[in-house]
């Protein structure tokens, strides 16, 4: 028996070492939007599992109370501020982390935004702010993350993607959101395809509705929330840290074999 495996099966096939499966001691685990929600929920969990969590925020101050809580805890994390809209301060984030704690291991990007409106009152400027967070801020991170995976043959890629990036339709007009979160899936198939035979893997989660600071519109109305409930086939909306297991899953050895995936966290909303 090695580290990695365990023995013991009569057909004499060598089953992965449990206690590992769901490990990533010593890794760097960075994350996007990590002071608040998902993120926040993404960072401490990964921290738990061994890894050294960095927290990043465009908000400083939050980020910094996220690692302050994974310290806390007797755990490693670290906290940096950046806005994922901003190349500079992408490039310059990445390269403090490396030289500090070592090259990224894993990459959650989580850093997502909304702006509701009608379509035909939609305006420019709002849609390009979405598109710059939620979609060119998703492809920067995963660039300068590469840039520290593929060298080494190894790296777990994670975006946070949306049930609307699967389906259509919704709650007021979010074209931006629905538009940005379905091209986070096709741009998780495209690296996944193309840094796969390098050792690097790329997935996403799409989560349904979770009580967050984006969704408090919806939360709010106690009727609507409701409706969504109901309309879900296991009954109830969710929390962030109903996706804990699958950012687990998907950081880890539990998923070596899983890479190109939007794997839905969503009560069986796209399932209708």
């Amino acid at each position: 028996m090695n580290d990695s495996t365990e023995s013991g099966s009569s057909d004499g096939i060598e089953l992965p070492n449990t206690e590992q499966l769901f490990r990533v001691d010593g890794q760097v685990a960075l994350v996007t939007g990590a002071g608040s929600g998902i993120g926040r929920m993404a960072a401490r969990v990964l921290a738990r599992a061994g890894a050294v969590a960095i927290a990043t925020d465009i908000n400083d101050e939050a980020a910094q109370a996220t690692a302050d809580e994974i310290v806390a805890e007797g755990l490693k994390g670290a906290a940096y501020g950046m806005d994922v809209s901003s190349e500079t301060q992408i490039v310059d984030v990445f390269a403090k982390v490396q030289k500090t704690h070592g090259p990224v291991d894993i990459l959650v990007n989580n850093a997502g935004i909304t702006i509701r409106s009608p379509t035909e009152k939609a305006t420019l400027k709002d849609w390009q702010r979405v598109v710059d967070i939620n979609l060119t801020g998703v492809f920067l991170c995963a660039r300068e993350a590469g840039k520290q995976m593929l060298p080494r043959g190894k790296g777990s890629v994670i975006n946070i993607s949306s049930i609307w990036g699967h389906a259509g339709g919704g709650y007021s007009g979010n074209p931006s959101y629905h538009a940005t979160k379905g091209a986070v899936i096709s741009l998780t198939r495209a690296l996944a395809v193309e840094w796969g035979p390098r050792g690097v893997r790329v997935n996403d989660i799409a989560p349904t509705f979770l009580k967050t600071k984006i969704t408090e519109p919806l939360f709010s109305n106690p009727e609507l929330h409701r409706e969504l409930s109901e309309f879900t086939p296991l009954r109830r909306t969710g929390t962030p840290a109903d996706l804990a297991g699958a950012i687990l899953y998907l950081a880890t050895p539990a998923s070596s074999l899983v890479t190109g995936t939007s794997l839905r966290v969503d009560g069986g909303w796209t399932a209708r």
